[in-house]
């Protein structure tokens, strides 16, 4: 399964209320998400903070650990994931719908596999759900959008929705300690999208 491991899956129920509080914690999220892809799981927290143009303790008041910060951003991607997943399910084209998913999660654990790996043994040590959580949520609209393109004939009818997750996950492993990681991934996702193809190569 992709690695992509809360705060309410979506961390949204727990966004602060007042308006200027929520703009704060919307623009700390926003930079840390930058500043993790760019820099990694150790990206400085005072830089984000400087970024978002709120002061250290500002940061610290939402977020105590960096742990929690690692948490939010994730929950962001993965929200907006699934719900890129949900609005596929009424595309037109039922292969594209599935091809562009899939993708977007391929990058999604290329870019943030260190915060996942993060987080993943942070719960792990915990024993709390949220991985558990994380793993359900995309495995249903990544199983909803193979059963679709399944049903429709359009890939193969013993494409197994574990198995493909699995090696989107695989792929993203593979392709990330390389130069061009982004490139080789997608060449590596289009062989996988080939392969489930139902009459042959999809260009």
């Amino acid at each position: 399964m992709i690695a992509l491991v809360g705060h309410e899956s979506r961390s949204r129920a727990g966004r602060p209320r007042r308006a200027d509080a929520r703009r704060n914690y919307e623009q700390l999220v926003e930079q840390a998400k930058i500043a993790f892809a760019e820099f990694g799981v150790d990206a400085s927290l005072d830089e984000i903070a400087r970024r978002a143009g709120v002061a250290s303790g500002t940061l610290y008041r939402h977020f105590p650990t960096r742990l929690d910060l690692i948490e939010a951003v994730l929950a962001e991607q993965i929200a907006e994931l699934v719900d890129l997943g949900r609005a596929l399910l009424t595309a037109g084209d039922e292969f594209d719908a599935l091809s562009t998913w899939l993708h977007a999660a391929l990058m999604h654990a290329l870019t943030y596999r260190g915060l996942a790996a993060a987080v993943m043994n942070s719960a792990l040590d915990r024993g709390n759900g949220l991985v558990s959580t994380w793993h359900a949520e995309m495995f249903a609209v990544g199983a909803a959008l193979l059963a679709r393109a399944r049903q429709s004939g359009v890939i193969v009818a013993d494409a197994d929705d574990a198995d493909v997750l699995k090696m989107v996950g695989a792929i993203a492993w593979a392709a990330q300690d390389t130069p061009d990681s982004s490139a080789q991934a997608d060449r590596l996702l289009a062989l996988l999208l080939n392969g489930l193809h139902h009459g042959g190569v999809r260009r």
